[in-house]
């Protein structure tokens, strides 16, 4: 029996029937990521010792007859920018590449109280700033559909990771598409929440405003799982949500006959590859087989999300980053006579070309007689764009899209060019900018390679996109198809 390609909600029922113990199950897990690594590289830290001890708590409480929980014994992963206590947690950069944090992220404390047992932290793109990984300054994580093509980023390791059978499910953070676009790239189901949906406390600020943690997962029915374990209010969050949320599981299957789906014209025009727009046109007919009425719509301040996006993310991130100066930890220059040089030569040292690409493009639009220009008129086009939104779904249930203009690109391709590079998440940045959810399933494939379907609702309508990507998947079987590692 290969564990590693079966899905969380059936690893349960082979637990709870005693057919499999926790502790086989985690050996399993940690075969197949060893055996996957040399080709994927998805993990910066590996927690094989801790797991197999957690796997031994959730084993004695099944010989004692106590039930356990949907996720109790289930291996997991992060993404290396969420707090875990005595675990390093890097952000795949040199900056943080000794940080140990003294506490865990709420979403870690939820994980550990539902009893996931965590395998490992992911590579990502550092401080979550890329749409590739292949930022990480450690090493590239690899597309396990074709290993000459990037995941995705920023949470490429995390989707990879589930692609590749080395963790059951994984989280991810999502800024502006870090979530979706690698779920695209990689085949898997990725869900952004509703900001304030899912605490961000314990998470590494990149852009606070924007930053959202969710799951990867192989199939919906995970994803709603994990969803029930994360989601909620949270006091140590200001951010966070007081709201009643659903059981996120319990609403799958329902039928979808009648529901409005729109699609926005912004999202199917000139920059969509030719390929993704007939597998998305083709799952939009299985929607309709479905029972679901199709329009379209506008989104019609859709063109100014990216420029937007690309002045308050990095303004939030230039202010966010301040913090690492050498001082309290992290890395600091061995190379610094003195204070101020001290300052200078760790951040030129510790940060990537992009990190400060992104501070430098942020400090810039915060400055003094640019603050009013740049930050101030994006922020109320911000505004405009979440009106389209409002006005939308005063029509329709559910928009869908596209999630990546192309299916994955090759290594290098893209590297030379930041602005080439930036529109990889044309698709998806409005929704951050929203503040809206959004989840992608794989929509089928072209010559090979996942195609992403974005489905996008009103705020903290989550049970809605979970259900209608559940009656598309239980149609087509997509997500059933898994890539071939030869290992």
């Amino acid at each position: 029996m290969k564990l590693y390609t079966k899905k969380a909600h059936e690893l349960h029922d082979l637990l709870v029937n005693k057919e499999i113990s926790a502790a086989e199950l985690v050996r399993a897990q940690a075969e197949r990521i060893e055996a996957a690594e040399p080709k994927v590289q998805a993990f910066i830290t590996r927690t094989f010792d801790d797991a197999m001890a957690q796997a031994a708590k959730v084993d004695a409480k099944i010989a004692a007859g106590e039930a356990i929980g949907p996720l109790e014994g289930i291996p997991m992963a992060l993404k290396d920018n969420m707090c875990t206590d005595g675990v390093r947690t890097t952000c795949a950069s040199k900056i943080l590449h000794n940080f140990v944090p003294p506490y865990d992220a709420t979403v870690v404390t939820k994980l550990k109280e539902a009893g996931a047992i965590l395998m490992g932290k992911c590579n990502m793109d550092e401080f979550a700033m890329g749409s590739s990984t292949e930022n990480s300054r450690f090493f590239a994580t690899r597309n396990p559909w074709d290993i000459e093509r990037v995941p995705g980023g920023s949470s490429g390791g995390s989707a990879a990771a589930v692609a590749a059978g080395q963790a059951v499910f994984t989280l991810g953070s999502d800024t502006g598409g870090s979530i979706r676009q690698p779920a695209a790239f990689c085949g898997v189901v990725g869900m952004k929440p509703t900001y304030g949906a899912v605490s961000r406390f314990g998470l590494v600020a990149f852009a606070s405003s924007l930053d959202q943690i969710g799951p990867f997962t192989r199939d919906v029915r995970d994803n709603a799982r994990v969803m029930n374990a994360i989601a909620g209010y949270d006091l140590k969050d200001s951010t966070s949500a007081p709201v009643d949320y659903p059981d996120y599981e319990a609403l799958l299957g329902q039928s979808v006959k009648g529901w409005r789906v729109g699609l926005p014209k912004e999202y199917f025009g000139e920059g969509i590859g030719p390929e993704v727009k007939a597998v998305i046109e083709k799952a939009v007919k299985v929607l309709e087989g479905l029972g679901a009425e199709i329009g379209e719509c506008s989104l019609p301040h859709t063109e100014y999300a990216l420029p937007v996006y690309y002045l308050i993310a990095p303004a939030e991130a230039s202010s966010n980053l301040a913090r690492y100066d050498g001082v309290r930890y992290g890395y600091r220059s061995e190379e610094a006579p003195d204070l101020n040089t001290m300052f200078k030569k760790t951040r030129a040292e510790g940060f990537g070309e992009e990190v400060k690409r992104r501070i430098m493009l942020g400090t810039y639009a915060l400055s003094s007689g640019y603050y009013d220009a740049y930050y101030l008129k994006a922020q109320k086009v911000r505004t405009l764009i979440k009106g389209d939104f409002d006005q939308a779904f005063e029509k329709f249930d559910v928009l869908l899209s596209p999630t990546s203009p192309t299916v994955a690109f090759k290594f290098g391709d893209r590297t030379d060019n930041p602005l080439q590079m930036y529109l990889s998440d044309i698709c998806t940045l409005s929704v951050n900018l929203a503040g809206i959810p959004a989840l992608n399933i794989n929509a089928g494939f072209a010559n090979g390679l996942p195609v992403g379907l974005q489905l996008m609702g009103k705020a903290f309508d989550e049970a809605k996109l979970l259900q209608l990507a559940y009656a598309y998947e239980q149609a087509t079987g997509c997500h059933s198809q898994t890539p071939d590692l030869g290992v």
